[in-house]
């Protein structure tokens, strides 16, 4: 039987991670042993025959290797680490006009078999209610083909020991630095994913993901007040030689307050850095509510993207197929269909991909067999497109699928999932230090914090890690108990600048939920630092009375 469990892991101020764990528990030295790509093709051809065989229109089929190594550390000692296996097949088919699906961990021919022949079954079943028939848009067949993420370094050769030293030197030095606990954890993650389709596609992919996130946290032992510092690097498509630290991959931020990173990441210059800061944040001015511009870097903005524009243009969510669980959206079919819904200012272009380098988002080809590829959400400040997949195309009269389709493993359906919506870089040359001289009075925000939101990604409220006050185009200091309130069509409207694409980098999201049953998925939001103005900034600490 599977396992499936939760590591609950303490994130200082922003309460805890619920960190989902798929699989059963392994030896290190086991995740190298992966299925010949000839004996899935001869799983999957049992699979498509029985289920045509029993009826089925369609069928595709997808076979599964799922591998998790998560290393958690508090302060000088490791906590745990799990090494976890999941294993199986997924069979997806439309009979009568429905889908149906079953999953099975028995590979065998009978079991495979009888599982497809179980979907089927569903299918039939499902048919009885189906208000209209299923309708995919068409995907070529492409034979067999093989995609791998570009990694140098595979995690799974190297030592546990390697890896959990480093989150320890980067504990060390963060508590060095001011902080009175530290985390460090690492997630490291190998989908070995086989799909095989009617439509004469058997697809072999590779696809490797990271994250270290850390977080100081500082303690005035007379008061008892605490401030937390998060990690300011992204989780990436990569290998291991993420952590391999280069000059050129460090970037400045404006007012050299700190140090950003791009394509590798310094975890234990960073953890310096965050105890300390987190220090420094215990006697930070507490902030003046007022109207601010903000200058938002792309550490703190990709969760703003993600939330309330990555969201809202999911097409399952327009339609109301999520109302249930984390809500519908406010930009209906009615406002892409006007053509001329301002969704932000002109300069405002967002576009969706799974193709950008070292992006979570990153792929050969989606859960339905579909191509990697890009296309624009909102183009000129005007909401053009959605994210759909082939069974959402024909809605908004696209030929072909986006290539949204995703499934957390081979024992749950695939469905709409978001890919990379990133915001484009300004056209005209700024860097940050520039945009923050045009500013009389404002905030530099850096880093992902608390944030709320309505269920239709309308209303929404955001803090950060880092905030700094600017004054008459200079940054002053450091500031706390900051967080900004807008409504999303208000906030993308004051987007006055962005810089450009010298300084475009990612952030992104590696544990995102949706669905019920919930099922996790990872994404990237890439931007460059960017100006909202008159921006309605409250007082986090400040009581009601």
């Amino acid at each position: 039987m599977e396992r499936r469990k939760f590591l609950q892991i303490g994130a200082g101020t922003a309460g805890a991670m619920l960190i989902p764990v798929f699989g059963n528990a392994i030896a290190a030295e086991d995740l190298l042993k992966p299925m010949a790509a000839s004996a899935k093709k001869v799983l999957a051809d049992t699979a498509m025959g029985a289920a045509t065989q029993a009826g089925a229109s369609y069928c595709d089929v997808r076979i599964g290797r799922y591998l998790n190594q998560f290393i958690i550390t508090r302060d000088l000692n490791v906590e745990s680490i799990n090494n976890t296996e999941s294993s199986g097949v997924g069979i997806r088919v439309i009979a009568d006009g429905a889908y149906g699906f079953a999953s099975t961990n028995s590979m065998t021919a009978d079991g495979i078999a009888q599982a497809a022949r179980q979907a089927v079954a569903i299918a039939k079943a499902n048919a009885k209610l189906q208000i209209e028939p299923v309708r995919l848009a068409p995907v070529k067949g492409v034979g067999e083909v093989a995609w791998a993420t570009p990694i140098k370094k595979d995690w799974r050769t190297l030592p546990v020991k390697e890896k959990a030293d480093m989150l320890i030197a980067a504990n060390k030095a963060g508590l060095d630095a001011g902080a009175n606990f530290m985390t460090a954890s690492l997630f490291q993650i190998n989908q070995q994913k086989y799909f095989a389709s009617t439509d004469g596609s058997y697809i072999d992919q590779d696809v490797h993901r990271l994250w270290a996130p850390i977080n100081a946290t500082a303690v005035d032992q007379k008061t008892g007040k605490f401030r937390s510092r998060g990690g300011l690097g992204a989780p990436a498509s990569m290998g291991y030689e993420y952590f391999d630290a280069r000059a050129e991959d460090k970037v400045r931020a404006a007012g050299g307050v700190t140090t950003l990173y791009t394509k590798s990441y310094d975890i234990v210059e960073d953890a310096r850095l965050a105890g300390k800061q987190a220090r420094e944040k215990l006697s930070a001015k507490s902030v003046e509510p007022g109207k601010y511009d903000l200058v938002l870097s792309p550490e703190h903005l990709f969760l703003t993207i993600h939330e309330n524009v990555g969201h809202p243009t999911e097409l399952d969510r327009v339609l109301g197929y999520e109302a249930n669980y984390a809500g519908t959206s406010f930009v209906g079919l009615d406002k892409w269909q006007s053509k001329k819904f301002k969704y932000g200012a002109e300069r405002v272009n967002f576009v969706a991909d799974r193709t950008t380098p070292g992006s979570l988002g990153l792929i050969g080809y989606d859960d339905e067999g579909v191509p990697a590829k890009q296309w624009d959400i909102i183009r000129d400040g005007i909401l053009v497109n959605y994210q759909a997949t082939r069974d959402q195309a024909h809605i908004i009269g696209e030929k072909e699928s986006h290539g949204c389709s995703y499934a957390d493993s081979w024992s749950t359906v695939q469905f709409q999932r978001m890919p990379n919506v990133s915001l484009e870089p300004g056209k005209a040359r700024l860097t940050p230090d520039e945009m923050v001289k045009d500013v009389k009075k404002g905030i530099y925000i850096l880093g992902r914090g608390s944030y709320s939101i309505d269920q239709q990604r309308y209303n929404f409220q955001f803090g950060g890690t880092l905030y700094y006050e600017i004054k008459n185009g200079k940054i002053t200091g450091p500031l706390e108990d900051v967080a900004y309130q807008a409504n999303t069509q208000e906030f993308w409207n004051a987007c006055s600048a962005i810089c450009d694409e010298r300084d475009w980098r990612m952030g992104g999201s590696f544990f995102d939920g949706k669905g019920q049953p919930s099922q996790v998925s990872a994404v990237s939001h890439g931007s460059s630092t960017t100006r909202f103005n008159g921006i309605n900034v409250i007082n986090t600490a400040r009581k009601i009375g």
